[in-house]
C-alpha cells in the first residue's frame, strides 16, 4: 500500500475523496450535489478528521464525532481504522468498518458491507483490503484476513479466509470462483463488473444433467432382452451375465 493518507493535508484528502466519486458513480453531476446528498462521502470526510484525532490520542472526542456522523449518515467507521486514498462508499447505508481494519487505495464498498472482527481480544481482528478491491452490497468480510489487490467480492458473500490478488469470491462461506493470471488493467484501475461472475451451482447442475443423459442413453442402447436359449434367462428373466448394471458399468466407465 502507499504511504498513509494522514501525511496529506486534510484538504487534499477531502478533495481526492470527492473527485473519485465522479469516476465511479455515473449519477454524480457536480461537487455541490455530492457534498449535499452522499452519506458515504459524509462519513469518509468526517473519518479523515476523527482518525487524526484518534492518532493524537483524543479518543473520546474522536468516538463522539464518529457517533454523531453515524447517526446522520448510517455509516459506522471506527476512528482507528486505517483508510487509504480515494475510498468510495456507494449509497452508504449500513456500512460498518471496524477499528483495526486496513483499507488500501481506490477501494469501493457498496451498501450493507461489514468489515468485522471475530474475536474480543485486543489485537488485529478486522480484515485488510488491498488496492482496487470491490465489495458488493451486503457482503461481510470477517476476521484478521487479507484480500489482495483487485479482488472482487460478490453481493451478500461472507468471506472468512485470505483471498489472493485478482480473484473473484462469492458465496457463504466465500469461495474463489475466478482467478485472473494478470493484474486487472483498467484506465482507473477499478473493475466494477462484479456482476459478471460464473454460476458454480448452475454449472454443477448442468454436469449432473449431462451425466444422467449419458446413463439413460447407455441404458437404452445396451439393455438386453432375455435369451430364450439361456436356461438362466428362463429362470431369472434377465441373464445375470448380461445384466444392466454390468453393461452400464462397461459402457459408462
Amino acid at each position: 500500500m502507499n504511504a498513509s493518507p494522514s501525511r496529506q493535508s486534510l484538504w487534499s484528502q477531502w478533495s481526492e475523496d470527492i473527485k473519485c466519486v465522479f469516476d465511479r458513480d455515473p449519477a454524480a453531476r457536480n461537487t455541490f450535489e455530492i457534498l449535499l446528498t452522499y452519506p458515504g462521502v459524509h462519513a469518509l470526510l468526517v473519518n479523515r478528521l476523527t482518525h487524526r484525532l484518534w492518532q493524537a490520542e483524543f479518543f473520546g472526542l474522536a468516538r463522539f464525532l464518529a457517533f454523531l456522523c453515524r447517526t446522520i449518515s448510517n455509516v459506522d467507521i471506527h476512528p482507528g481504522a486505517t483508510i487509504g486514498h480515494r475510498l468510495f462508499i456507494d449509497h452508504g447505508a449500513g456500512v460498518v468498518i471496524g477499528e483495526t481494519a486496513v483499507i488500501g487505495d481506490d477501494v469501493t464498498l457498496y451498501h450493507g458491507v461489514t468489515l468485522g472482527g471475530t474475536t474480543w481480544n485486543k489485537e488485529k481482528r478486522h480484515p485488510t483490503l488491498g488496492n482496487s478491491v470491490l465489495v458488493g452490497a451486503g457482503a461481510k468480510i470477517l476476521g484478521n484476513i487479507t484480500l489482495g489487490d483487485s479482488v472482487r467480492v460478490g453481493a451478500n458473500s461472507v468471506v472468512v479466509k485470505d483471498v489472493p490478488a485478482c480473484c473473484t469470491v462469492i458465496g457463504i462461506p466465500g469461495r474463489i470462483i475466478q482467478r485472473k493470471g494478470l493484474k486487472i488493467k483498467l484506465d482507473n484501475g477499478i473493475d466494477l463488473d462484479h456482476h459478471l461472475v460464473p454460476d458454480p451451482v448452475g454449472k454443477a447442475i448442468s454436469c449432473l444433467i449431462e451425466r444422467i443423459d449419458k446413463l439413460e442413453a447407455a441404458q437404452k442402447n445396451f439393455a438386453v432382452k432375455p435369451d430364450e436359449s439361456c436356461e438362466r434367462c428362463e429362470a431369472d428373466d434377465v441373464c445375470k451375465s448380461q445384466s444392466e448394471p454390468a453393461i452400464l458399468e462397461k459402457a459408462v466407465g
